[in-house]
């Protein structure tokens, strides 16, 4: 019987592990997720993911042909195979290729979880049409993943498109990057709970907010008390979508893109993200670029964004010419 080509997106976040195995339109045969355990040194973790995955996939391998892994990380380095110096996963300089490889001997590669995201977008989302278009990714910290001419933009060392990481207020909020004032401390999950703080402490206003205790507080909670008219909640995604917005004009100005697309998080907010965001992106823009560039949520609504992602980085390159590869192989 012949078997169906799919490949195994991985993604590593700071609490767990996620993987899944893909077929080539985006379809998930298997999905599972193992804890991170990040006192635990990497090699560990690897261990762990090939018995867990190896468990799941031996009972299936007949159906199935496993052509690759992609793997989609913070700080994931493209150019190297590598995972660098990642607050979020405590590893300093970590081969992320070159262990995976130590139990498949089959072609591997790893970018950060927003390009990831970016790729999966354009794969099987509502980029598919779209040539030069930058993703957000809204979660604990603010990811982007930059398309220029349908390729990833890696730059030199292979970290470019950190728009995160940009100085939006100088001396402002502490980053984990070490720096202060970067736009994901403002737009992210962990920003708008940062600012609802603010906010609750500079002003009197009547809200719901100030029954929840900081520690319990979730971007959840704050987008179900603006739907509900709550004055703090609402305040903060509009300042939450003014920073975002402004930064993004300044994006534009470089990159020319056709859209913007938001994507896990905040952006699950919708409207009350995506209309200040557009407000303010659209108030800020040079005049030659307004009107031209959308706004819009992700097209990934079911599964995992970042698997996917990984899924379709791993299909990209297995699917250019053998000599422009960049996947690595094992010896």
């Amino acid at each position: 019987m012949a078997t169906i080509d799919v490949v195994l997106g991985v993604e590593i976040e700071g609490t767990r592990v996620s993987f899944g195995l893909v077929d080539k339109f985006g379809n998930y045969v298997l999905e599972e997720k193992i804890p991170m355990k990040a006192h635990e040194p990497p090699e560990s973790l690897f261990l762990r993911l090939n018995k867990k995955f190896n468990d799941i996939y031996s009972s299936v391998s007949d159906k199935y042909k496993l052509l690759g892994i992609g793997v989609a990380a913070p700080t994931a380095n493209y150019a190297t195979g590598t995972i660098e110096n990642s607050s979020n996963l405590n590893w300093k300089h970590v081969n992320v290729v070159e262990l995976v490889q130590k139990y498949w001997d089959i072609p591997v590669v790893i970018t950060n979880d927003a390009n990831a995201a970016a790729l999966g977008e354009a794969r099987y989302g509502v980029a598919k049409n779209f040539k030069n278009f930058i993703q957000i990714t809204l979660g604990t910290g603010l990811g982007s993943g930059i398309v220029v001419d349908g390729n990833i933009v890696y730059g030199t060392d292979g970290f470019a498109g950190e728009i995160g990481h940009t100085t939006v207020v100088r001396n402002g909020r502490h980053c984990g990057c070490g720096r202060q004032g970067c736009l994901e401390t403002y737009v992210s999950t962990s920003g708008i709970i940062r600012t609802v703080s603010e906010l609750l402490a500079m002003h009197n206003d009547e809200s719901v907010m100030r029954e929840i205790p900081i520690h319990e507080m979730t971007s959840k909670l704050i987008y179900k008390a603006a739907i509900n008219g709550d004055v703090v909640a609402n305040t903060a995604f509009e300042t939450t979508g003014q920073m975002l917005g402004e930064s993004l004009a300044n994006a534009v100005a470089i990159l020319s893109p056709e859209a913007i697309i938001l994507s896990e998080g905040l952006a699950l907010a919708g409207d009350l993200i995506i209309r200040p965001t557009k407000f303010h992106m659209e108030k800020n823009l040079l005049n030659l670029f307004k009107g031209k560039v959308q706004i819009l949520a992700s097209g990934l609504t079911t599964g995992n964004v970042a698997i996917l992602g990984a899924c379709a980085l791993i299909w990209h390159e297995l699917q250019l010419p053998k000599h422009t590869l960049r996947v690595v192989y094992a010896e």
